[in-house]
C-alpha cells in the first residue's frame, strides 16, 4: 500500500501552526461626517442620554466636541433639574476628601505640597478667590484644550495638569457650592 504524502501548513515550525492561521480580518468604521475617508476611531454621541454613537476621525470629533450643546432640545427647566442632579452627584464625590488624603502635610499657611503646585499649574498667587481660580482656569483651559491644539501632545498633558489642578483647589477655595 503505498503512502500518500501531504504537504504540512505549520512549515516545519510546529508550535506555529498555519501560516496566518490566528489573522482575522479587523472591521474598520469610517468616519460618519458625510465624505470623510478617514477611519473612525472616536465615538461620540448621538444625543444625551442616548447609547447611540457617531464614530468621526479625530478632526471631525473636535469639529463635532466644539458644537457640542449636551443641553439642547431641553427645556430650561429639564436643564435646571439635571444641573441640581449633577451637582449632588457632585457633592457627593467631593465629600468624600480624596484630595485632602492624598495631599500630604499641610505647611505653617495650611497649603499641602500638591496645593503649592496646583496654584504654580494655574499660575496663581496665593490665596486666590474663586472667582480669580475660575478665570485662571477657562483661560488656560481655553489656550491648551486638546481641541484647539490637535495633536499636540504636550498641550494635552497641560489640559490635563489644569484639570487636576482644578479640580483640587476648587474644593479648597471654595469654587463650587457645597
Amino acid at each position: 500500500m503505498k503512502r500518500k504524502t501531504t504537504r504540512q501548513q505549520n512549515w516545519g515550525f510546529p508550535r506555529w501552526g498555519e501560516y496566518g492561521a490566528d489573522k482575522d480580518a479587523q472591521t474598520l468604521k469610517m468616519c460618519d461626517y458625510q465624505g470623510c475617508p478617514e477611519v473612525g476611531e472616536c465615538p461620540a454621541p448621538k444625543a444625551p442620554f442616548s447609547e447611540d454613537k457617531w464614530y468621526f476621525c479625530k478632526s471631525h470629533a473636535a469639529e463635532y466636541n466644539r458644537n457640542w450643546d449636551f443641553f439642547q432640545g431641553m427645556s430650561n427647566e429639564e436643564a435646571k433639574r439635571h444641573m441640581k442632579n449633577d451637582e449632588q452627584t457632585a457633592d457627593s464625590y467631593a465629600k468624600t476628601d480624596t484630595y485632602d488624603s492624598w495631599g500630604g502635610a499641610a505647611d505653617g499657611e495650611g497649603m499641602t505640597k500638591n496645593e503649592r503646585i496646583a496654584y504654580d499649574v494655574l499660575e496663581l498667587d496665593t490665596p486666590t478667590t474663586a472667582a480669580e481660580l475660575k478665570k485662571a482656569y477657562r483661560m488656560m483651559a481655553k489656550k491648551y484644550h486638546p481641541d484647539v491644539n490637535l495633536n499636540d501632545p504636550v498641550a494635552e498633558q497641560r489640559f490635563q495638569q489644569i484639570q487636576i489642578a482644578y479640580d483640587l483647589l476648587k474644593t479648597k477655595v471654595g469654587g463650587y457650592s457645597k
